[in-house]
């Protein structure tokens, strides 16, 4: 059997489950929906694809706990029929689910969120309110109270939230617990929150009710936890009746990354190791971990007894089934960009995902056989055309993708030439395996003529996007941003003109010496300042990043701060980044000439020359549409979509989606 350990059974408590895997709490969007429908169907085919347990996005268990107004919530008996219906769904697909509960204490976007002191999160506009005394034990009736509704809902578990710097966690920690009565004060004082909260869903639940904790290993945070507290604090857990620790990783709060693309692979993994070692409770192991070869790697070191992984499952809702059939490569990568998940959620929209544009969708996209299949054209080799391709030829229509280029991936493949991106090699390496095993036509090198076009039924234009190039003196002597990420040499000193997503990118590339840090643990942890929690309690020490490779200069005409198009959950990664190594940024800038000394410009109507060896255009992108005129002009109807569409904002989550949706129209 392929992944031994990974899809071996476990017991925890009351309920044995048929593998290893949990797909661990995402808020999808779709939990504030009046119809359960969308978030039974996407929950229900998780199920079906064979993982272990599920456990749900965060509901909270009162009104001010919530997240944010109108935030998912079992506080009221009239809740429960909603998630029955999810429930079943998981059930009659085979599955086990368990509802986070998550109170957000001063995390919650609301006036009127309650902490256990009146301390501000720099996160939130609002200051909380302190509770009194009676008000916390208030508090925790209403977890026990969510955790009845829960099991009268049909889930097979709770997840007790106590990480991420959410209500519970900020009991722990002197950095925001600042209490002097039975709530505060010394360690044994300000466990006592999230201990009696498990107690007391054990005394009104029974026995026969798994319990998992989700624990803080690593607060990342001034202040935080030691690792004395956390073992003392998990085994205060195991008394109080839980089943499972599962594992959390830093505050949201936290100067840290910790789930996005430039973390290495099972970051955080060695303190799972520890805690197991403690010999407590089951340790699921969690953050970054997104094959089950490395799932695999993981169990099979005793590191940890189950595995979380959360946006692999919105990458591909059949990751466990495809694994244990041997299918492993056909898995469809989560390349943890955040862009359609997380940045989605903390924009209120629905959570969804670049590489699976089904996820959260699986009842308004479909990708049906085709009544009656065409032969079908599709111009363009990049993030549009492949997903098109990919879903025409699951639906059976007979393909071919031309690509004047010498291999597939467009964009993409700058993309993972960028320190921190490497995910995108697993993308580009899955799509064009896909195609391959789906039977497309691939026609490299080859530029697709009328005679082409005019054989196929339909044909699609993914021609993609070119570098703009600036109409100023001197625009001849720079380089744009594709020759740059292809191996142009560049100088020891470079200016960036357009500060972008793709500014930002190249300023990164170039600022990184040999050596990614994202496939280096030590070196990642030094750049970042992460410590042992042992030694330091909640982790943190002094960064030290490596020197810059470069000296740059990055400028963006629009004034305010550079990377405010960024994502929302990543852009400050990367602006941290650039800091670290002594990026100049600068805002409301003209450009005036590029001449061999540099650039010139002005600024605040000061004119001033940027000293630079190479000069790189990162100022936007246009469309490439003359294969697309061409076939209009000769009467051929055609369907445009990626960058051939709209070159503005040059988006991958949006190429890859326009491919999908119009691949499953057809």
């Amino acid at each position: 059997m392929p992944y031994p350990n990974l899809l071996s059974p476990i017991t925890l408590g009351p309920l044995t489950l048929k593998n290893r895997v949990v797909m661990g709490s995402m808020h999808t969007g779709l939990e504030e929906g009046h119809d359960p429908a969308p978030l039974a169907a996407f929950y229900a085919q998780r199920a079906a694809g064979g993982v272990g347990l599920i456990v749900t996005g965060g509901i909270a268990p009162n009104a001010h706990g919530a997240v944010y107004t109108g935030a998912a919530g079992l506080f009221s008996d009239a809740h429960i029929a909603f998630h029955r219906t999810v429930t079943d769904a998981v059930h009659q697909n085979g599955g086990r689910i368990a509802m986070q509960i998550l109170h957000a204490g001063r995390y919650a976007y609301v006036q009127g969120c309650v902490a256990p002191s009146p301390i501000k999160s720099p996160i939130s506009p609002f200051a909380p309110r302190e509770l009194t005394s009676d008000e916390v034990d208030a508090e925790l009736n209403d977890f026990t109270a969510a955790a009845l509704r829960a099991r009268q809902a049909g889930y097979d578990g709770v997840e007790v939230m106590g990480s991420e710097g959410y209500f519970l966690n900020q009991f722990l920690v002197t950095h925001t617990n600042k209490r002097s009565d039975a709530w505060g004060g010394p360690y044994a004082n300000r466990m006592r929150a999230p201990v009696q909260a498990v107690a007391r869903i054990r005394a009104a639940l029974g026995p026969d009710f798994l319990i998992i904790y989700r624990i803080s290993l690593i607060d990342l945070i001034p202040n935080g936890s030691t690792w004395d507290e956390v073992v003392t604090l998990a085994r205060a857990i195991k008394d109080a009746g839980a089943h499972v620790l599962n594992t959390g990783i830093g505050w949201h709060e936290a100067r840290v990354p910790t789930i996005a693309t430039s973390v290495p692979r099972a970051a955080f993994v060695h303190l799972a190791a520890r805690l197991k070692a403690e010999n407590i409770l089951p340790v699921i192991a969690t953050n970054r971990i997104n094959t089950p070869d490395l799932a695999e790697d993981i169990l099979a070191r005793g590191d940890a007894d189950m595995i979380s992984m959360a946006r692999p499952f919105l990458a591909d809702a059949d990751f466990v089934a495809k694994a244990a059939a041997g299918q492993a490569a056909q898995i469809a990568p989560c390349i943890a960009c955040n862009q359609a998940c997380l940045d989605h959620t903390f924009s209120g929209k629905p959570a969804t995902c670049l590489v699976n544009p089904r996820a959260g969708r699986e009842l308004s996209l479909r990708y049906t056989p085709a009544a009656t299949p065409k032969r079908i054209a599709i111009v363009g080799g990049g993030a549009a055309g492949m997903m098109a391709a990919i879903v025409a030829a699951t639906r059976g229509h007979r393909v071919d993708l031309y690509e004047a280029g010498s291999e597939l991936g467009g964009q993409l493949n700058l993309a993972k030439q960028v320190p921190g991106k490497e995910e995108f090699h697993g993308l580009v390496h899955w799509v064009t395996a896909e195609i391959a095993r789906l039977g497309v036509a691939v026609h490299l090198s080859t530029r697709a003529d009328l005679d082409d076009l005019r054989r196929a039924d339909e044909v699609i234009i993914a021609t993609g996007i070119a570098p703009r190039r600036l109409d100023i003196e001197g625009a001849d002597r720079a380089l744009t941003y594709a020759e740059v990420l292809r191996g142009a040499p560049v100088g020891a000193r470079v200016a960036v003109i357009g500060a972008g997503g793709i500014g930002f990118d190249v300023a990164e590339y170039l600022v990184t010496a040999a050596h990614s840090p994202s496939r280096d643990l030590a070196h990642w942890q030094r750049e970042w300042g992460v410590g042992d929690p042992a030694v330091q309690a909640g982790g943190l020490i002094l960064p030290q990043p490596d020197a810059a490779a470069r000296k740059v200069t990055l400028m963006q005409r629009k004034t305010g701060k550079l990377g405010r198009g960024l994502g929302k959950t990543t852009g400050w990664i990367h602006r941290a980044q650039l800091q670290a190594k002594g990026v100049e940024m600068l805002a409301g800038v003209e450009y005036r000439a590029i001449t061999q000394r540099g650039v010139l410009i002005a600024q605040g109507g000061v004119q001033r020359l940027i000293e630079a060896d190479t000069v790189v255009i990162c100022a936007g992108q246009t469309s490439q549409r003359d294969v697309a005129d061409r076939a209009i002009a000769a009467g051929l109807t055609v369907h445009i979509i990626g960058g051939a569409d709209r070159a503005a904002e040059l988006d991958a989550q949006r190429a890859i989606a326009q491919g999908a949706e119009l691949a499953a129209a057809l």
